[in-house]
Order: structure tokens, then sequence, then C-alpha cells
């Protein structure tokens, strides 16, 4: 196949990569003013924890939509994968967005751990996210 037929592939990639580094600023945010909340010891809004609950499985969605499109426009452009560090990037990206996922789910009073499990995994994540928007860029930058 060629470029022009995968065009509008890669502007749902650039949309769905903007929105995901958005909520993923939005979720930074909202879990900051509930962490705030707990350490003042003044408590949360009761819409706040949904928010952010929320915002966690689009972000989620997003990234499995990059997913999906990487594979597709990867293997429909070169006919297989692995052409760049951006797949494993992606990958581990994909990894810590479903340990995040899981380790949310995890966070309660009987389990103290988790919360710093999510909170640890958020900040590697920050990490991946940077990384695999260089490597997406590079990808980008070939097919330009």
């Amino acid at each position: 196949m060629n470029l022009p037929s995968f065009l509008w592939l890669w502007k749902i990639a650039a949309w769905a990569m903007g929105g995901a580094i958005a909520f993923y600023l939005l979720l930074f945010a909202s879990g900051a003013l509930m962490f705030y909340g707990r350490v003042a010891k003044i408590g949360r809004p009761p819409w706040l924890r949904n928010a952010h609950y929320f915002g966690g499985i689009i972000l989620v969605f997003l990234v499995f939509l990059l997913l999906a499109i990487g594979v597709v426009g990867t293997v429909g452009y070169y006919g297989s994968l692995g052409h760049s560090d951006h797949l494993w990037s992606g990958l581990f990206v994909v990894g810590l967005i479903c340990l995040s996922a899981w380790s949310a789910n995890q966070i309660s009073s009987d389990n103290d751990w988790a919360r710093s499990l999510h909170i640890t995994i958020n900040v590697i994540l920050f990490v991946g996210l940077a990384y695999v928007s260089w490597t997406g860029w590079l990808v980008v930058q070939k097919y330009l």
C-alpha cells in the first residue's frame, strides 16, 4: 500500500497521541489534588475520584487505539513490524498503562501498597510517554 491511503490513519494517531498526553496531564492534576486532599486531611470533592477514574479509562482506550493504528499502519506499509525503537517503546507504554489501570483497581484502605505502586508506575509512564513521542516523531519523519 502507498502512503496517501494511510494518511487518514496517521491523522487519527496524531490526535490520539495528543489526547493521550492531554489526559495524562489531566490525570496528573486530578491525582495531585487527591493527594493534597489526603495529606492536608481536607478530603476531596466527591466527583474527583470518579473523574480521575473515567479519565484513566479514556487514556487506556487512547493507548490501545494507538497500538492498533501502529500495528495496522506499519504492517500495511512495510508488511512487518519492528522497523524502529517505536514498537518497543510503544509496547512498554501499553504495559505501563495496563499496570497502572490494574493498580488503580487495587487501591483501597486494605491495600496501602497499591497507591504507591500506582503513583510510581505513572511517574515511569511520564518517561515512557516522552520516549514514545520522540520515537513516534522519528517514524513520522520517515514518512514525510
